[in-house]
């Protein structure tokens, strides 16, 4: 028999259309969060082991015998729109890269589904499309997507499976690429499967989407069991800051039957429409929060600064929360991670044990926004080369940049924060601990993110809060000035 070549690659973004800067060329080049730029065998070789997509697939597909030919894989922190240059660029290589690599039996996409160009709505669809045309209609395309994927029509129609995470926080991405691997087996050996996609009407906010809860735990449950029925089903909750007219949740359904696939969708759809009343949307007001940490507890309580995440695009340099918090004197606090370059670089310029003035957070020219000007001690200063230690992206490294721990000085409050160069979404323990703070000696850690912080430190709480503090992402949809957008928002009784 001969060894099936399969071209894979990868091209991640998360676009935030009310965020405030965008994704040029360099970001998609520079280490972040995730890996920077890989080329060719740099695609296999530096995500071995990850729990990315990319690594699950070629991992999976290499076990099974199968030729992996890797041309291209990279992202870019969650941001407003990627510019027409970075897209351009990285689809040139991606589609040269497919016509260098001679005979490919099948192609592989490591893609998010919520990107938004300058100039284009649907960047999958439209990348979709161009490999399509590339390789022609009988080479099978699969592709991997997020759990927050805006899955269009013309997705659906260019990609013959699209695989999706179902957790989140996101333990699941190395297994969701592999998940492509029998379904790409099954399409070279010949074997047709229909297609089913129908869409949720209604939208729901990502702080509301955490699947360790109602009604998340009940509707992830359909797809193993549709599996026992020769169905595979994928469901997406959507993004909620990408204005397209796709934005929103919806599922997807493959079998041997069209029948049998369009029961399958229909059948998820039902649910969600039967659970919409279980969501959780509910935040807490600056001053519930401040309450919240007055409560004794045997484990700290977590705040979550749900509308300043870096991973959905805001700008992690808000300072609601932090003059709130410092307002209300509270005590034992960490704080993380703060975008803040210039104040790193001062702090860096003190050396370890100074006092310093800083201006914190608020660089972004984000309206409404201003710094928390006050004393700081340099506690620690880092290089910004994190290892993960949490299960999500335990085995990866974060790039932060010159990093600083700082603690609040002349205050009744009790605050230490970690600032960073790069920004990063605070998801794991060890962008405090590599710094030398450690979350459990405080009453309360705050934390900008949104839901992906759960995997780490929900274990470790007393009890966790999303707090509603002014950002570029917005968990509360009635106040996001959508343009495009055709699905409703929640009904929330």
């Amino acid at each position: 028999m001969t060894t099936k070549r399969i071209a894979i690659a990868g091209f991640q973004h998360e676009t935030n259309c009310f965020g405030v800067t965008k994704a040029d060329l360099r970001e998609f080049e520079m280490a972040d969060s995730w890996p920077g730029m890989l080329h060719g065998a740099q695609v296999v070789l530096e995500t071995t082991g990850m729990n990315l997509p990319v690594a699950g697939f070629a991992a999976e597909a290499m076990e099974v015998g199968i030729e992996v030919i890797p041309i291209l894989w990279c992202s870019a922190e969650p941001s407003a729109h990627v510019t027409d240059h970075a897209f351009e660029t990285i689809c040139g290589m991606l589609l040269d890269g497919l016509r260098d690599a001679g005979h490919i039996d099948g192609v592989y996409f490591d893609l998010h589904g919520a990107m938004v160009t300058e100039s284009l709505v649907d960047g999958e669809g439209e990348i979709l499309r161009r490999v399509r045309a590339v390789v022609g209609p009988e080479v099978p395309v699969v592709a991997s997507l997020d759990l927050h994927a805006n899955i269009s029509a013309e997705m659906v129609e260019h990609a013959d499976y699209l695989s999706i995470f179902r957790t989140y926080p996101h333990l699941d991405m190395a297994e969701t690429g592999a998940r492509c691997v029998p379904v790409l087996q099954r399409l070279l050996a010949g074997e047709t499967l229909f297609k089913a996609f129908q869409p949720v009407p209604y939208l729901i906010p990502l702080h509301a989407q955490y699947t360790g809860s109602s009604p998340f735990n009940d509707i992830y449950q359909l797809p193993a069991r549709f599996e026992q029925q020769e169905v595979l089903a994928e469901i997406a909750l959507g993004f909620t800051a990408a204005d397209f007219a796709d934005t929103g949740p919806s599922c997807l359904a493959y079998a041997a039957t069209a029948q049998k696939a369009a029961a399958a969708a229909e059948e998820i759809v039902n649910l969600f429409m039967s659970r919409e009343s279980d969501l959780d949307c509910s935040m807490l007001s600056l001053e519930d929060a401040v309450s919240a940490c007055r409560q004794r507890r045997e484990k700290p309580v977590v705040l979550a600064d749900v509308q300043d995440n870096a991973g959905a695009g805001g700008t992690s340099d808000t300072t609601g929360l932090l003059a709130a918090l410092i307002e209300g004197g509270v005590k034992s606090v960490l704080m993380g991670l703060l975008h803040d370059p210039e104040s790193a670089k001062q702090a860096h310029v003190a050396g370890e044990g100074a006092q310093v003035k800083l201006a914190i957070g608020a660089k972004s020219n984000l309206a409404g926004h201003v710094p928390v000007n006050a004393e700081f001690r340099v506690l620690a200063l880092g290089d910004g080369k994190c290892r993960y230690t949490g299960e999500m992206y335990g085995g990866g490294v974060a790039t932060l940049g010159k990093t600083a721990a700082l603690r609040l000085v002349g205050h009744e409050a009790e605050i230490d924060l970690v600032v960073t160069s790069i920004r990063n979404q605070c998801l794991d323990r060890a962008h405090f601990t590599h710094i030398g703070l450690n979350p459990m000696n405080y009453s309360v850690i705050c934390v900008k993110s949104t839901t992906h912080f759960r995997a780490d430190f929900e274990t470790i709480s007393g009890a966790v809060f999303a707090v509603s503090s002014p950002g570029a992402f917005l968990c509360d949809l009635e106040n996001v000035p959508y343009a495009c957008l055709t699905r409703r928002l929640p009904i929330i009784r």
